[in-house]
């Protein structure tokens, strides 16, 4: 059962998590965009456009095709770069257990399947996702696929890690302390609980590795 809320007035109350997680990047506030402008801006792929036709007719088509694919392109490369800054950005906050003292593997293998994070203690895998991944089709197999394996999956957007990130770590640390206990599916989050019992775990699972 997936269950939609408003957060501003539904969501439990999250506890300040600024003195488990990092300070601001220096230079940066809190709030603001850290990614430098153009930063991202890639150069266009490809040639030269060929010379028109006396009637220039068929090299305007394939002209205009070629620059919506450029674009396109740009559009997909300048995305993937926003994910993974915001991913390392995260990983920031969550290594050596400086979030709450619970411990986070990165890019952690559950079957055929690779989480950007995960915690074991809690059996709980953390998903940073760009638009592209917006209702996509694979990442729903993957959630069935980490539930049937005992995990819940909390999945945020890379624009909200990058620009909120001291209420991203607060979210974080109310699903590991049991305060999100129920599916959630509203504008800036996902998450899919999965209830399962540690002890019946821990005698399968070696949760020290």
């Amino acid at each position: 059962m997936t269950i939609c809320i408003n957060l501003m007035n539904s969501r439990p109350p999250l506890r300040r998590a600024s003195l488990d997680t990092s300070p601001p990047i220096d230079g940066v506030e809190e709030g603001r965009e850290i990614i430098p402008a153009g930063a991202l801006l890639l150069p266009p792929e490809g040639g030269e456009v060929a010379p028109r036709s006396s009637d220039g007719v068929g090299e305007a088509v394939r002209e205009t095709r070629s620059r919506r694919k450029i674009g396109t392109t740009q559009r997909a490369r300048k995305l993937r770069q926003a994910g993974n800054q915001a991913k390392a950005l995260l990983w920031l906050e969550l290594k050596a257990r400086k979030l709450g003292g619970y411990r986070f593997t990165r890019q952690f293998s559950i079957g055929p399947f690779f989480a950007d994070f995960a915690c074991r203690e809690k059996w709980l895998v953390v998903e940073v996702d760009g638009h592209q991944h917006a209702d996509s089709s694979y990442d729903r197999r993957r959630d069935d696929f980490m539930r049937a394996q005992g995990y819940s999956i909390l999945r945020l957007w890379s624009h909200d890690v990058l620009k909120h990130r001291t209420s991203v770590c607060e979210t974080i640390l109310a699903t590991l302390d049991g305060r999100l206990a129920e599916n959630i599916a509203v504008s800036d989050l996902r998450f899919v609980f999965t209830s399962r019992s540690l002890d019946s775990i821990s005698s399968k699972t070696d949760l020290s590795l």
